[in-house]
């Protein structure tokens, strides 16, 4: 995986957003635990996007099993990302409310992020 994302790399949907600055696999359990993380802090207010999806299946053979007999079983599902890629956006909150929101679900990833605010934000008292 490597270089930089050339797709999903831009807010589309809300004003602020999480993005990655590494290449790794998500699973499917990391993308839920950051979900969770964000809609409890946002107490279901505003409009949250889930940018990435883990439609890449990981294979594993069961323990003490010999070599040969083919390819194993689906574990678990990833979503593989790259540099620049947006995971998570947020709207319909002010901004000290989603950057902790979306620093709680970088906590819950095994990479690093950067908060991102959309170029025309303007802040409203």
């Amino acid at each position: 995986m490597k270089g930089l994302a050339h797709r999903g790399h831009e807010l589309a949907f809300g004003t602020f957003g999480i993005k990655t600055l590494e290449q790794a696999w998500l699973t499917g359990r990391q993308i839920e635990a950051a979900r969770q993380a964000v809609t409890r802090y946002m107490k279901r207010e505003g409009q949250i996007w889930i940018r990435v999806f883990p439609d890449k299946p990981v294979t594993k053979k069961p323990a003490e099993v010999r070599m040969g007999k083919g390819k194993g079983a689906p574990e678990y599902f990833v979503a593989p990302v790259t540099p620049g890629r947006i995971l998570f956006e947020a709207e319909g909150v002010p901004l000290a409310i989603a950057k902790e929101a979306m620093r709680l679900a970088a906590q819950k990833l095994p990479i690093t992020t950067k908060f991102v605010v959309r170029r025309d934000y303007v802040e409203t008292n």
